[in-house]
């Protein structure tokens, strides 16, 4: 592949994704004071405990951000495949289904989290969710990549030697590690924008990450996480603004 056509491949699609998230920012600022007192009729309210006043505030409004997110993501699928699709190209199933089993497994992380809030789910049924929601990931993975092999950081080489392969123990810390992150979140739960500030520094933090790396040998791999950082950041820092 030529340069021209690389940059085109990196260039385009995440300049259609940043628009789009923009979009998605001030669609989610509008929606929000729209639904917020369809919350509060559904009882999905609480008390704020800082204020004199009793004023009801909306709850579960993670999930509007998340639908938004989720919308944007819908309509962006075929922008990276445009080559593809118009040239007669050889189509990338491979990342085609990554892309599906990510919105995927965020499908399932959101229904998680609507769930809680409508049901007061317990804690085994939190950790339970998230590591069924992360087996489309597991399995993309295995068929895509299937390698288990991790580099053993420098003061443990001694012992350890330079890499270890982890065989399946590989598969159960990325699912352990998807059920760690939903309830580091979660278990903020209450405190006026604490739980979506974090992931905004988190979100902003891996964006950053993924920028700085476009331009080594791994820039597909930052590139597809930009795709799902960018109108996250976005979405939530909508929520952010209300939650604040």
């Amino acid at each position: 592949m030529n340069s021209e056509s690389a940059m085109w491949k990196l260039i385009f699609p995440l300049s259609v994704n940043a628009v789009m998230s923009i979009g998605a920012y001030f669609f989610t600022v509008n929606l929000i004071p729209r639904v917020k007192d369809i919350f509060v009729k559904a009882n999905l309210y609480g008390i704020d405990m800082s204020k004199k006043n009793s004023q009801k505030i909306p709850e579960a409004l993670g999930v509007v951000t998340g639908c938004i997110f989720l919308i944007t993501m819908f309509l962006f699928i075929p922008i990276p495949f445009t080559d593809y699709i118009f040239k007669n190209e050889n189509f990338p199933h491979n990342e085609f289904v990554e892309l599906l089993a990510a919105l995927l497994s965020i499908c399932c992380m959101l229904l998680l989290g609507f769930a809680d809030d409508v049901l007061d789910l317990r804690w085994r049924h939190k950790l339970l969710l998230p590591t069924i929601a992360t087996l489309p990931l597991l399995m993309v993975y295995y068929v895509n990549f299937n390698s288990t092999l991790i580099i053993v950081p420098k003061p443990l080489r001694f012992w350890l030697g330079y890499s270890i392969n982890l065989w399946i123990f590989y598969y159960l810390y990325m699912g352990m590690l998807a059920v760690f992150c939903t309830n580091a979140i979660n278990i903020l739960a209450g405190i006026n924008g604490l739980e979506v500030g974090q992931s905004l520094i988190i979100a902003i933090s891996i964006a950053i990450f993924n920028i700085i790396e476009l331009s080594g040998d791994l820039w597909k791999a930052h590139r597809f996480s930009l795709y799902f950082m960018l109108p996250y950041i976005t979405t939530s820092l909508a929520l952010f603004k209300y939650n604040w």
